[in-house]
Order: structure tokens, then sequence, then C-alpha cells
């Protein structure tokens, strides 16, 4: 198949590319370079150097390729600017997906595997864990764009009959996760700790997320390729809730920190408890978690140390 992943560059798009090269699949990327890292590409990959909602980009590169499935990673991620700029979050999550759905029809796209979000999705949970049947009441512009974001997706599957799965991730961690900004604690943390510097824990630490290794994301993806035909939704976690003082201790285990626990000021409409059940893609697809949480932070650990060096005594 050729397969088109936008986000090519980033983090988790980056895995994914990997991946289905190795399965012997034709990948080309479209990244506008904005937060992904040319170090990413992979060398087998063609690549786009491109805006989603690049019309004319658009419209060449679809013509070129030819793509048999779309794998749209690509989204402006970080919530707190969402909802500083809903009009920006906006144009990118929910109009550059439109240019990608109206080019899947112009060139009769097969399918598309859709990164959507768990936790933004879902808002403040009823029931823990949360699986696909939950109401969905977003209370970021985010959220509000991923759930739109769905709801276009089976429409484009009704009229045009265009196959699409949305996997709503939980808290994605792993290698490349950018350290820089808002999103990625685990990211943060880790090379903060590796750099000798303390982190700062939100409140009182105790607000949950469920946090699920890149390498099992990228599994998840490869299974939606070969998904029943259709509109399907799963979500993609562990079923398992860590608080971020948990989150805390271990990272200063993996990385031989001594650091002291500090906590600042709560931020102000973080959600308090996310936890996804996955059920679901596990009956449908074959889909288990592989990666325990304590051995994904190792591996990312390393992976930061490797990247940045450790200023932490002994290492």
């Amino acid at each position: 198949m050729h397969i088109l992943v936008t986000g090519g560059a980033g983090f988790i798009g980056s895995h994914i590319v990997e991946a289905f090269l190795g399965r012997g699949h034709r990948v080309s990327v479209v990244d506008n370079l904005i937060t992904g890292k040319k170090e990413n590409l992979h060398r087998d990959a063609v690549f786009f150097e491109a805006d989603v909602r690049d019309a004319g980009a658009m419209a060449r590169i679809f013509a070129e390729g030819r793509f048999d499935a779309v794998v749209h990673e690509a989204a402006q991620m970080d919530v707190r600017k969402s909802v500083a700029d809903p009009v920006f979050d906006a144009s990118v999550n929910i109009l550059g997906m439109l240019t990608l759905l109206e080019n899947c029809v112009r060139t009769k796209v097969r399918r598309v595997i859709f990164a959507s979000s768990g936790g933004a999705i879902y808002g403040e949970q009823d029931f823990f864990p949360a699986d696909e049947t939950h109401p969905t009441r977003p209370i970021s512009p985010y959220g509000v764009a991923k759930l739109a974001t769905e709801q276009y997706l089976f429409y484009y599957h009704a009229v045009y009959g265009i196959d699409a799965v949305c996997l709503r991730y939980a808290n994605v961690y792993g290698p490349r996760q950018n350290p820089e900004g808002e999103a990625g604690v685990v990211a943060i943390f880790t090379t903060q700790m590796l750099r000798g510097e303390s982190p700062v824990i939100n409140g009182d630490g105790k607000q949950t997320r469920d946090y699920v290794y890149v390498g099992d994301v990228v599994q998840a993806n490869m299974c939606a390729l070969e998904a029943p035909a259709g509109f399907q939704v799963y979500n993609v976690g562990t079923g398992v809730e860590t608080d971020v003082n948990h989150l805390f201790h271990v990272l200063r285990h993996a990385t031989g920190s001594v650091c002291g626990e500090q906590h600042g000021e709560a931020k102000m409409g973080e959600q308090r408890r996310s936890v996804l059940d996955t059920g679901r893609i596990g009956d449908v697809l074959g889909w288990r978690q592989a990666v325990e949480l304590e051995e994904g932070l190792r591996r990312t650990v390393e992976f930061f140390r490797e990247r940045v060096g450790s200023r932490v005594p002994g290492h």
C-alpha cells in the first residue's frame, strides 16, 4: 500500500512511518516542521514540507501520490493554546482535516486513520475507565475539534464510502516526545531531572492520566490499517490510572535524580481524572498493551539520556 502520514516528522507520526516501512509499505510524509523535526524523518519515506491547510499543495501531493490510506497525525495539539486561540486551533484541526478529506474523495483514498483524543473528548468522566459509549463533553476547543473531526469522518464514510478508524489516544509518551512547552509531562520531567533540575508538580499531583507507550500506539495504527470496513472508534490506552506524584517518583528513580518533590499552583480547568477502557479494540482488532509503564518510562529515559546527557551524579 501507499500510505500518507501527516505529521510524520513528529513524535508519534515518525514512529508510525518507521513501522509501516518495516512492513513493506510505501510511505509519504507531509509535515510543516513547526513542531516536527527533520531528524525524525525516515530516509525511505518521501517527504513533502507542507501545511495540511494549504489546498494547492495538498491537491498536488494527493494527485502525485495516489494514496491507498491516510494516517492523520498532524495537529495543533496544545490544549492551552486552543483555549487561548480557538480560531487557530480550528483552522488546523478542523479545516486542515477537511482539506485532506476533500482530496481523499477526489483521489479515491480508501481508508483514513485519525489520531483522536480519549481524554479531551470525554471531558470529566462519569465512570472509570471510560469506554467508547461514554458521553462526549469536551471542555476545550482542542477536544471540540477532535470530536467534530470524528463526526466529519462519519459523514465522509456515509456519503463517499471512505473507511474511517478514529483512535482515541490516552496520554502518549516515549522517545522523541517534545520536552518543550506545556504538554508531555513525561518528556518534560525526564529532561529536567537529567539536567539536574527539579520539576514542579501542578497542584497536589493527584490528578490522574492513562499513560500509553508510543510503541503500543503504533501497533494500534497497524491494526487499524487492517480493520474491517466501515466507520469505527476505538480507545487506545492501558486502563490504568497513574497520578503525577507516582509518575514523578518512578522517573526520579529511573533518572537517578535526587531532586525533591515540589508542588506549584494547580492549573485552572485541568481535568482531574482520565483513564480509558480498551476492551473494544482488543475484541475487534486484537490489540493489547505490550509495554507496562515502568518499562516504557525506562526506555524513554534512556532515549533522553543519550540526547541531552545527564548532570545527575554518577550518570
